[in-house]
Parts: structure tokens; C-alpha cells; sequence
């Protein structure tokens, strides 16, 4: 599958909307109307900017669960995503922190999602959650079993986590691909914020071949131009938020200025090379 089929542009931007607290977390204010408003103003906010995907997270429910959450929040986060597929015609997916994939394609089949982001879909990472497992095995099946298309976003690597041993950067990225039948793959910073290295970037999309590499942090207006040339697609939210604030809503005119950097960077490669960036393109693995 080619990603401009997906997506509007070859290199896409996705922005992120961190839902507020959801019944069952710990900071749940006990009004879900504020949290369906907040999503929509977020959603209108990134649309109007500029961007060409959208993904949304449970971001405030934190502390999280390693595993499964809460049923309470799987209704929720489906409540929300559905009203905002009709609020714009972004493809939308959806990331269920720390690292519930199932719920995530669960929810992303039944509303019709484009894509789902998995924090640790291959390997062992220790985490302030605990030891969090990869379990590439069954979430492959489960698509298969819901008869789903919903492509899976993988972090190799994945912030505010340690690997168990010391893999390889170009080993993990191919054997998330590989084993793990990951549709693409993000490469963040250590923590919620900070970027991943060019040189990182360089070595992922070499390993990763024609499997598309995203940004997956870190990202802003003035290092977008550095970074993307190195990837094909950034996923980004701290920046865009009012004064940079993490707990701030999203501001449409630092989304603007963002989408403008990563638009003129792709630009000037093809203008530097005299071709194209070649288009992103997705493994077909059922």
C-alpha cells in the first residue's frame, strides 16, 4: 500500500491530540463532555493548520496500566474518536497508553480508524510501568481475526523506556519490521519532547528499506527542516501547543508555522536533488 493513499502528502505530519483524563484514570474530573469538547476544539485546531493525519491518546491518563485498560476508557476513547471522524476527514488513529494495542485496534476497527501506534509491539522494555512485553504474535492474529485493515505504527525503542540488553538500533528496526510485521515505524527521543538523533533517523530508514520511518518526538518548526530529510513522516504534539506547554490545547498558528517548515524542507531536498522524495509506502502484511 502506498501511504499517499492514506495521507494527502508524501512526507506526512501527524498531529496529536492528548485527550484529558478518562473515567477510571486518576486525574478523571468526572466530566467527559469537557474532555469531547477539548478533543474537538484540538482536532479543528490541527485540521485548520494544516496537518494531514491525526492521532489521538489517553496522554492525561497518567500513571498508567502496562497492560489492558480499563473498559471505561476503551468506551470513551470511542466515543470521542467517532464524534471527531465526523468533525473532519483527517485519517485518524489512535495510540491506548502505556501499550494496549488490542483495545486500540479494537476501537480503531469498530469506528473506522485508519492506524494505530504501539508503544512496544516486538521486545522487552523496562519502563516506569514495569516490564512491558512486545506481543506482535497475537496482535496480528487479533487484526486478522476482526477481518481489520488498520496499519500498525511501531516505536523501536520507544521513550521513557530502557531496552533489556543492548539491541542493535538497525537490528531493532528490522526485526520490528521483519518479526514483528510492523506497517511503519517511529523513532522518538528518551523522553516526551526531545527529538531522536539525524544520525538515528539515518540508520532506521536505511534498516527499514521501503517501510516508512516517523519522527515520533520532538519535533518543532525550527528542527523539522534537520530532521525530516531523514525521515518520511513526523508525528507532533508538544510544540504545537500553546507556548510549547505540554498541559496547554493546541494552537492553530504554531501548527501553521510547523506545517510551513515541513513543507519548505521537503521542498528544498527536491529542489537540491532535482527529483522527488520517493512517496512512503506501506508493507502489505494482511
Amino acid at each position: 500500500m502506498n501511504l499517499t493513499e492514506l495521507f494527502e502528502h508524501s512526507h506526512p505530519i501527524i498531529g496529536v491530540v492528548h485527550l484529558l483524563p478518562l473515567p477510571a484514570s486518576p486525574r478523571w474530573a468526572g466530566n467527559l463532555q469537557a474532555v469531547i469538547d477539548r478533543a474537538e476544539q484540538e482536532t479543528t485546531a490541527l485540521a485548520a493548520g494544516g496537518v494531514d493525519g491525526i492521532i489521538v491518546e489517553n496522554f492525561f491518563d497518567a500513571p498508567f496500566t502496562k497492560g489492558q485498560v480499563d473498559p471505561a476508557t476503551v468506551s470513551a476513547m470511542t466515543l470521542i474518536v467517532s464524534r471527531l471522524m465526523q468533525l473532519v476527514v483527517l485519517p485518524i488513529g489512535i495510540n491506548v497508553l502505556r501499550n494496549d494495542a488490542f483495545s486500540a485496534m479494537a476501537i480503531a476497527s469498530a469506528v473506522g480508524a485508519r492506524f494505530i501506534r504501539v508503544n512496544v509491539l516486538t521486545g522487552a522494555m523496562a519502563t516506569d510501568q514495569g516490564l512491558i512485553e512486545g506481543q506482535a504474535h497475537q496482535l496480528l492474529r487479533y487484526r486478522r481475526e476482526l477481518g481489520s485493515e488498520v496499519k500498525i505504527f511501531a516505536d523501536v525503542l520507544v521513550k521513557h523506556a530502557r531496552p533489556l540488553g543492548t539491541p542493535n538500533l538497525s537490528a531493532a528496526v528490522g526485526e520490528t519490521i521483519e518479526r514483528g510485521l510492523a506497517d511503519a515505524i517511529i523513532l522518538s527521543g528518551w523522553t516526551t519532547g526531545s527529538p531522536p538523533d539525524r544520525q538515528d533517523l539515518e540508520l532506521a530508514a536505511a534498516a527499514a528499506g521501503r517501510t516508512p520511518v516517523f519522527i515520533g518526538s520532538g519535533a518543532d518548526w525550527e528542527n523539522i527542516g534537520r530532521l525530516l530529510p531523514a525521515a518520511n513522516g513526523a508525528i507532533v504534539a508538544s510544540s504545537l501547543k500553546r507556548h510549547g506547554r505540554i498541559s496547554e490545547p493546541i494552537d492553530p498558528i504554531r501548527v501553521s508555522q510547523f506545517v510551513e517548515a515541513a513543507r519548505e524542507s521537503v521542498a528544498a531536498r527536491e529542489v537540491l536533488t532535482h527529483e522527488p522524495l520517493p512517496p512512503l509506502k506501506l508493507p502489505s502484511h494482511g
